[in-house]
């Protein structure tokens, strides 16, 4: 019997080890985590794309930004920043929102310029300093500020709350789930969107475990299909790239079909350049699911969908 417990023991230690050393992993690649920083000033004029609607929504909006800072009691936090529409301060009209969950070791500061050229298009964008969000706990906190803005803060009476998603990356893809679906006030989001997120067994053994079957609203998940994400993947024992094709099918596949739901894979993308390479249409995403905007729409619906026809993109598969 105490041989096999050893045994346990020494394999739970392998997993661990393993499971610290993918986490590490992330961390080296992501912005602001020792890896590339693929998001600096002026990033978005980088992109090219022969697709016109990719093209049009990873470039900037229309919009003039302001930002705004709001101090937290949370530690992890530090400090709630907040990009707009600098009409908001004068337009008489309430605007959507977007709430994003920082990936690993990745604080908002990190990677700035990703939030005033979404704003552009129109939203609010919030974020915070938290460089560890898996659990969605952070996420759920800056909601609630969100939620109960001061009567003298210039966002009071301009946040649309019928109109709110959730993004995140990496890690923040898993702590995005967790925000919506194991906190109450996940209820007030609308849609989600992930790029790479940490695969299901990763994130159970870090301690950000999710359940994409509690997913109740529109979902796009996204991934790339360099070795980083997909490196000959095997979820279940837990070796390989953070986000494989098989974690997402996965995910995917959890998600009832009376949910509008949509993956697909960037093609070349690493795990560190996802942020650049799905900003079009994840922006076109938002716009489309908190706007109604069709022409964004026009990424995602029918036989003539955009992405479906985009050399940029593969593995995609969509049910509506």
């Amino acid at each position: 019997m105490k041989k096999f417990m050893k045994v346990i023991l020494i394999l739970l230690g392998i997993v661990l080890v393993l499971a610290v050393a993918v986490f590490c992993y992330i961390k080296t690649m992501l912005p602001g985590g020792g890896g590339n920083n693929d998001i600096a000033e002026g990033y978005y004029k980088n992109f090219k794309s022969d697709a016109p609607l990719e093209m049009k929504y990873s470039q900037l909006g229309s919009y003039e930004i302001s930002c705004n800072e709001f101090a937290s009691d949370n530690e992890s936090i530090g400090k709630i920043r907040v990009w707009y529409p600098k009409d908001l301060e004068t337009a008489d009209k309430a605007w959507p929102v977007i709430m994003v969950v920082n990936a690993s070791g990745t604080p908002a500061a990190s990677y700035e310029p990703f939030f005033p050229r979404l704003a552009s298009w129109g939203f609010i964008v919030v974020g915070n300093e938290d460089p560890q969000t898996g659990n969605g706990e952070t996420a759920s906190i800056t909601l609630d500020f969100v939620l109960n803005v001061p009567a003298d803060s210039v966002l009071s009476g301009k946040i649309d709350y019928e109109s709110m998603g959730i993004l995140g990356y990496s890690q923040g893809g898993a702590g995005a789930i967790c925000a919506l679906t194991n906190y109450e006030n996940g209820k007030h989001y609308k849609t989600i969107f992930t790029g790479s997120a940490a695969y299901p067994a990763l994130a159970k053994n870090m301690g950000w475990e999710y359940d994409t079957a509690k997913v109740t609203v529109p979902y796009f998940m996204c991934a790339g299909t360099g070795k980083s994400d997909d490196s000959g993947a095997d979820p279940e024992n837990g070796f390989g790239g953070v986000s494989p094709l098989s974690a997402l099918v996965e995910n995917y596949s959890k998600i009832t079909d009376s949910v509008t739901k949509i993956r697909g894979r960037a093609v070349g993308a690493e795990h560190e350049q996802m942020l650049a390479r799905s900003d079009g249409y994840m922006t076109a995403w938002m716009l489309w699911q908190l706007c109604g905007d069709e022409d964004a729409a026009a990424v995602f619906i029918g036989e003539n969908a955009e992405i479906l026809h985009n050399n940029n993109w593969q593995d995609v598969e969509k049910n509506k």
